[in-house]
This record gives C-alpha cells, structure tokens and sequence, in this order.
C-alpha cells in the first residue's frame, strides 16, 4: 500500500493478543522476529519507526501467575512492572540482529496534556530517531492511576503520532478493518477500503468489543483516527496475527485507510498560529531573515522579552520594529529568555547554571 511504502514517519501499535500467546501467556517469539525484518526493511528504504506495544500486563500476568480475570489496578501494576522489562528486553533481542537500537519511552496521560512535559517527550523521541534508534513507547502502568491513563494503546498511539508528526499510524489488531456492522453477528456487513471523513455514521459502526488480552475496541480506534487524521496523519487498521504483517499490507492485504485532510507539519503549524500568545519575542534582522529561510530561532538573535510565560508556552515573534513574524512554542520561560538574549547557545550553561537547549523555538515548533 501506498501509505506505508511512501511514509517517511511510520507509528506501528501493537496489540497484546498478538505479541502473547493468550493459552501459555509466553511471547509469540517468532511473531516477533518476523515484524522486525519488516520493521527492519521500513527503515532501510529510510523510514523513522515509532513502535507503540502493548504486552506488559499480559506478560507480568503470565509470570505472577495472576488469574485471567480483571484485575485490580495494584495488581496491574505489578504485572507491568515484571512485564515491562521482558517486553523491553524481548524487542531489544528482536531488533538487534538488523543493527537496529532500541529505547524504551514510558508515558501517562499527563505526559501529552502538561505542555511542558509534552515538549520534553517530544525532544526526547525526535532525538531518539535522530539517532536512528527505534523508540518502544508504552504506557507509564506501573505508576499511572486512572486519572491519568490514557486507557488503551489505540489513543495513546494516536497521540504519539502526533507528537512526532508521523505520516502514518498502524494498527495491528485482531481485526482486518473497520466493517458497516458486527462481521461476527451480521453477515451483510462489509469492510470499508477508505474512510476519508469521520462522519457520525462511521462512529455509530464502531463497537465496544475488545479482545481477551486487550482493552481497545474498535470504538478507540475510530477515537485514534479522529486525532490522528485532524493531525494530518493517515491511519491504517488491519489484522496482525500472521507473520509478516507489514509486508503483507505492501502485498495488499485487508486493511482499512483513513486519511488525513492535511500533511501533518501544515496541521501542527496551524495548531500553533491558533494558539493565544503568552508573550512576544523580539528579534533583530539578523533573526528574521533566518526564520524566513526556514531556520530555528537562537538565543543570540533575541533582543527583548514581553510578558510572563512558561516553558512550551506560545508566544508572538517580532522584530524590534514591531513587525509580526509568526508564533512559536518557546523552550524556556520568561526569564530565563531575557538572561539568555543576545547570546550565543554555547553560553546558555554558564549563564542559566544548569545546560539547556540549543534553540530557543525549533522551526518545527513554529508557524511563521
């Protein structure tokens, strides 16, 4: 398909029911190594892969020897917390023998509502594929109340690809598709190829049933491709259970695609300008000639500071002249901003006491 093979930033959500066996509760080891050569190949024609897995629970399950029913949120913790380092461990193992490095990123809900801690994760994963290393993001179970869960991996995934402005989100489930009723119940229903707009009616098709080791139903994953279509990233639902699944969606397997209205960095950018400014920065001519060509904003192109904001805030550019160049979320507060102006990046350390970042707005942060 050609969603994946043109992608240039690919989200893959991985189920429970997929990566653990739901009778012995062991991994499906060579599940695992098959995804990775498919992982593997996304990122040898150039791709970044973002992998959102699930497993944690329903492995530490298996190993407490915890009973199949729900269970209470203390004993699911304490099967993430043991789950957790096998599943870490388990991709580690998979993605290695294709030189691939992975990273474990551990997240609440708090994470991507808390804009400060949303920008810390977002640098934290740009930097990650930066490096080439292919970032396992999973839901922080060990310390997350249910105040501040996200509830399933489908929304979370959704919000991930978001964060790292990714062109594609991939659902591998127990299901091939978003179908006009239940395939189980009814034997008229029928799988959508495309949805390109989420109307009521597409809503009211998605139920509530998710399978025995997973909490998402297709309701959460029409829920993921609303935040993630307004975002400007298309989204693919399909059956994951066989080996190969990436190849096989490549070979045309049943999916359904939901596509986006804009590309994602369009869609980010007119989230920014629509936000309400918490204060200005002004900047010399030097500084607006290099956010025209497309440039960061630096600390040693800031000549004044205007009112009271916090890290990740957005706040009007302009230059000393008055004239409006954009908006941009800023990387540090107020007054941090104003002991910074004027100066070069490498004396941000020496004067703030503690290192900081290099830029004062990235150009991916910034609508100009």
């Amino acid at each position: 398909m050609a969603a994946l093979t043109e992608a240039r930033r690919v989200v893959i959500k991985i189920g429970s029911a997929l990566l653990v066996d739901r009778v012995t509760g062991d991994l499906r080891r060579s599940w695992l190594d098959a995804i990775a050569e498919d992982i593997a190949a996304l990122k040898a024609r150039g791709a970044d892969v973002v992998l959102v897995s699930s497993g944690s629970i329903a492995l530490g399950r298996g190993i407490l020897r915890l009973p199949p029913s729900v269970l209470p949120l203390e004993q699911s913790q304490a099967a993430a917390a043991v789950g957790q380092i096998h599943l870490a461990r388990a991709w580690q193992e998979a993605l290695a023998p294709h030189g691939l490095t992975t990273a474990q990123v551990l997240v609440t809900l708090e994470d991507s509502a808390d804009r400060r801690r949303y920008l810390n994760s977002r640098a934290t994963l740009e930097t990650l594929l930066g490096f080439g290393a292919v970032p396992i993001v999973n839901e922080n179970d060990t310390v997350a109340t249910d105040e501040i869960r996200y509830g399933d991996n489908d929304r979370l995934a959704a919000q991930v690809a978001v964060t790292v402005g990714a062109d594609l989100l991939v659902l591998l489930s127990d299901v091939d598709g978003l179908y006009t009723g239940n395939p189980n119940s009814d034997p008229e229903a029928q799988r959508l190829d495309t949805v390109s707009e989420i109307t009521p009616q597409i809503e009211a098709m998605a139920g509530d049933a998710g399978s025995g080791l997973s909490k998402g139903g297709m309701k959460t994953k029409v829920m993921a491709a609303k935040t993630a279509t307004a975002s400007g990233c298309a989204m693919i639902i399909m059956h994951g259970a066989e080996l190969h699944p990436l190849k096989r969606l490549t070979d045309g397997a049943p999916s359904t695609l939901f596509t986006p209205h804009l590309d994602p960095h369009a869609a980010r950018k007119r989230w920014i300008a629509a936000m309400k400014p918490q204060g200005t920065l002004r900047v010399d001519e030097g500084a607006a000639q290099a956010l025209a060509s497309g440039k960061s904003l630096l600390p040693a192109g800031l000549r004044a500071v205007e009112g009271d904001f916090g890290r990740g805030e957005p706040v009007t550019i302009r230059t000393v002249n008055g004239l409006t160049l954009g908006q941009g979320l800023t990387r540090y507060t107020a007054s941090e901003a104003t002991a910074i102006a004027g100066h070069h990046s490498r004396d941000i350390e020496g004067i703030l006491g503690y290192p900081g970042r290099a830029v004062l707005i990235h150009r991916d942060d910034m609508a100009v």
